[in-house]
């Protein structure tokens, strides 16, 4: 029997889900970021080019691209012309609602961020994301990474783009995990995330974007389905 390829992207999905669950368990995520604090606090928290280039220019540049990809529905550019007005509107939806979807988790945490803990000169202790309920003495709302979803959104596209042109498809996945992974990087070295907020903000946004377009996917084909004419079971 043949396999669906969203079949396939399900499976490794949830491989993807047992790795996060794998390295939640490692403790890793202290070790990595005592690389860059220390009892001080993390020195590159306040420096110049992480706060106005990689936090606040990617953040404003990610917007921007949200807009670009709603005006786009309209008014198409480059591949995109190759998508009908449905896929458009899809792909744009699906970036904005990854977003969402991350920010609603992160209000709703308890998890405070690397820099308040005490071990790098805040007032929090280290309680695990998957300690719910449990307060940690800091601010909280630290979980996922919202910062690493102005490019992980993105990654939601390549089930909508995969219908026009699979290189193209491939290409958008490909630098959305990588602008990804560097902006989370950035935020990891400043304190202000641990490598498992990262990790899991970019399944998160991948698994939006997969649910979507399997729900889009199955209600076209239920709308598109053909009539079964009155007669036929006569």
């Amino acid at each position: 029997m043949t396999r669906s390829p969203n079949f396939r992207l399900g499976v490794l999905t949830l491989f993807a889900l047992a790795a996060l669950l794998a390295w939640d368990a490692t403790g890793w995520d202290l070790a990595l970021a005592r690389l860059s604090g220390s009892p001080f606090g993390f020195a590159w928290r306040e420096n110049p080019f992480m706060v106005h280039v990689m936090h606040e220019g990617a953040r404003d540049l990610s917007w921007a691209l949200v807009t670009a990809l709603f005006v786009a529905i309209r008014w198409p550019v480059g591949v995109l012309r190759r998508l009908n007005t449905g896929d458009r509107a899809q792909l744009a939806l699906t970036v904005l609602a990854a977003v969402i979807a991350v920010s609603v988790l992160k209000h709703a945490s308890d998890t405070s961020c690397p820099w308040d803990l005490k071990e790098f000169g805040g007032v929090a202790r280290y309680v695990s994301h998957w300690s719910w309920g449990v307060a940690d003495g800091g601010p909280g709302g630290c979980f996922p990474a919202g910062h690493a979803s102005a490019a992980f959104a993105y990654v939601g596209a390549y089930f909508v783009l995969r219908r026009a042109s699979a290189r193209a498809a491939a290409i958008w996945l490909g630098v959305a995990v990588v602008a990804g992974v560097v902006l989370g990087v950035s935020q990891q070295i400043r304190g202000a995330h641990y490598m498992s907020h990262t990790l899991w903000t970019g399944w998160i946004c991948w698994t939006v974007g997969f649910a979507i377009d399997v729900a889009v996917t199955r209600l076209r084909s239920h709308v598109l389905k053909p009539a079964v004419p009155a007669h036929a079971g006569s």
